[in-house]
């Protein structure tokens, strides 16, 4: 059956696979993926052998070209990003688009996805939450998208590089100090480290290492939002 399958992989610990999404690897036909090489080792980890096609952001439009032909032919696909699941901060969505617009199925094989997992464990998450993902290099465009945010009162959960996290630390002190916030390093990983307090505690944390390495997923809590009634506003 000619049918697209979006598979969640870990985005660490190889543990955290599902046993679909293990099983899905092995009845389908072709497997594409953000970085083959990245992939292929997590197949040969579980002793699956299937062909793979590349599709990475540089590429997708071109390879969900391809992989629509592939399930005209009657095979089935499975694609996966580095890790994690695709479509999240991952290529996937174009291909997504393409596949569906062709008239084929698109399953999804639900998996870890680093802002889920540290928000599980962030606390005081509110109703609202907003994935923003990663914000923009450019410190000024940073800075005013990070203050949108921060206005909302919303929980929000921002992805970050080892190269700039003490510059977004920085920023959310600048913009409210007393927002609690908290890091999530190389989650699921050997060396996991999870870290809760301000922006500034957690900078200072930081700026002090001589060196740092890991992706980050940062949440920053919401605020309680004081709703005034008509009778109150009156008097």
């Amino acid at each position: 059956m000619s049918v697209l399958y979006i598979v969640g992989t870990p985005i660490g610990n190889l543990g955290d696979i599902t046993y679909r999404a293990v099983e899905t690897f092995k009845s389908v036909d072709y497997i594409a993926c953000e970085d083959t090489r990245h992939t292929l080792q997590l197949l040969n980890h579980f002793e699956i052998k299937k062909p793979l096609i590349s599709c990475r952001a540089q590429n997708e439009k071109l390879a969900g070209e391809k992989i629509v032909k592939i399930l005209q032919e009657g095979h089935s696909v499975a694609y996966a990003s580095d890790a994690g699941t695709p479509g999240i901060s991952d290529p996937g969505a174009v291909l997504v688009d393409a596949v569906r617009e062709a008239g084929f199925d698109v399953v999804p094989i639900p998996g870890p996805a680093a802002f889920a997992t540290l928000t599980s464990v962030a606390g005081s998450g509110g109703k609202t939450l907003i994935f923003e993902g990663f914000l923009s290099p450019k410190p000024g465009k940073r800075r005013s998208r990070l203050k949108e945010l921060m206005a909302t009162g919303d929980a929000v959960i921002i992805y970050e590089s080892p190269f700039r996290i003490v510059k977004l630390l920085t920023d959310i002190a600048d913009i409210n100090k007393d927002r609690r916030i908290v890091v999530g390093r190389e989650m699921t990983k050997l060396h996991e480290e999870i870290l809760s307090g301000t922006a500034e505690e957690l900078r200072e944390n930081y700026a002090s290492r001589p060196s740092i390495k890991g992706e980050f997923a940062v949440f920053i809590s919401g605020v309680k939002k004081i709703q005034i009634s008509e009778e109150s506003a009156d008097n």
